[in-house]
């Protein structure tokens, strides 16, 4: 921070808001692994001062501070995919935002992850249909922490599938206002100028990021992040175009962005729309409709804060967004062979109920 502190002090006199916050409570976060002339980099802010360090030929990168465990870079870059075979049994839960501890809480509350917080499921099958980014302050370790049970679920026969909800093209679009004020300061102190450019095309986070996925079909359920507008059951519902573009817009402007891709990021588009839950919501029909086209019996999806866990149209939609942002509360929703349930905070889990 020595060569920042010229800048710093002119800052705090001009009353930046991050700067006032890094004076206030000095901020650790990290790592963020960048590529450095060839060679891949990982740095970590901790209490105020950058820490480096140089990634050996193995990926792995040892902790610096934090509460991160020992990482392991994934060098095999694929593509999340489009569609997956019917699991055994899959969990599913939305909008993190930034709650990391909460999230793995959860986790091990249902069994999912072991005390340490490892991958303790088999070969089972845990979504998460986005919006891990903004609002809290741990959402760095979220989305390694994510990185990590992917890898960990994978060796056991397991998959962890991160879908991208509309504050991850947000932010990736440089749209931060609904950051938490140490993520800018962080972005200044290791040379980035705002926060959208520590998760660039060129960062390790930044790159996995922008392989995900954004729409799902498991089996015999479809996963997004807030729900398909029922125009889309009036034209071939292709899940691969549709990702595909979504990949195309990621960061771009949008006077600058193909129109082509423009309405899947508009208010109607799957990382918004809330017509499954507002006032003169889609109708039945309609609901069955997208069912039909993308052969599926349910639509899964976040977004839309709810008490809890909920079941509309006679269980053909489910919102699973159940307030874990606020750091308090939080479900899983799981199923198995027996059916599906609201996997609770407790470590109970109660069935689902089939709401109209």
């Amino acid at each position: 921070m020595r060569g920042l502190a010229p800048y710093y002090l002119a800052a705090l006199a001009l009353g930046l808001p991050w700067v006032q916050a890094l004076h206030a409570t000095p901020p650790s976060d990290g790592p963020y692994v960048f590529m450095d002339e060839g060679e891949r980099v990982a740095r970590w802010v901790c209490d105020g001062e950058v820490h480096e360090r140089s990634v050996g030929a193995d990926g792995k990168i040892e902790p610096v501070c934090g509460s991160l465990p020992t990482l392991t870079l994934d060098h095999t870059a694929e593509l999340a995919p489009d569609s997956l075979p019917q699991p055994e049994r899959w969990a599913a839960l939305s909008d993190i935002h930034g709650q990391a501890g909460l999230f793995v809480q959860l986790l091990q509350a249902q069994r999912i992850v072991d005390a340490d917080g490892q991958w303790d499921w088999a070969d089972g099958v845990l979504v998460i249909t986005g919006d891990v980014l903004d609002r809290g302050e741990a959402q760095t370790e979220a989305l390694w922490t994510i990185y990590r049970l992917a890898q960990e679920a994978a060796a056991a026969g397991g998959r962890v599938e991160l879908l991208l909800g509309n504050h991850e093209a947000m932010v990736l679009a440089g749209d931060l206002r609904y950051l938490h004020p140490k993520y800018p300061a962080v972005a200044r102190l290791l040379g980035r100028g705002s926060y959208d450019q520590l998760l660039a095309s060129d960062t390790e986070l930044g790159a996995w990021l922008r392989r995900r996925a954004t729409v799902l079909k498991l089996g015999d359920t479809l996963f997004l992040h807030a729900g398909l507008h029922p125009d889309h059951a009036d034209a071939a519902l292709d899940l691969a175009v549709i990702n595909r573009r979504f990949r195309e817009g990621l960061g771009v402007p949008g006077a600058a962005m193909d129109p082509a891709n423009a309405p899947l990021f508009g208010s109607d588009g799957p990382l918004w729309y809330r017509g499954y839950f507002v006032p003169l919501r889609a109708s039945a029909d309609e609901i069955q409709a997208l069912l039909d086209q993308a052969g599926v019996v349910r639509i899964v999806v976040g977004h839309t804060t709810l008490a809890e866990i909920r079941s509309l149209y006679g269980g053909r939609v489910i919102g699973i967004d159940a307030g874990i942002k606020t750091g308090s509360g939080g479900e899983l929703l799981i199923r198995d062979r027996q059916g599906l349930w609201r996997g609770l905070l407790d470590g109970r889990r109660l069935e689902l109920a089939i709401g109209p």
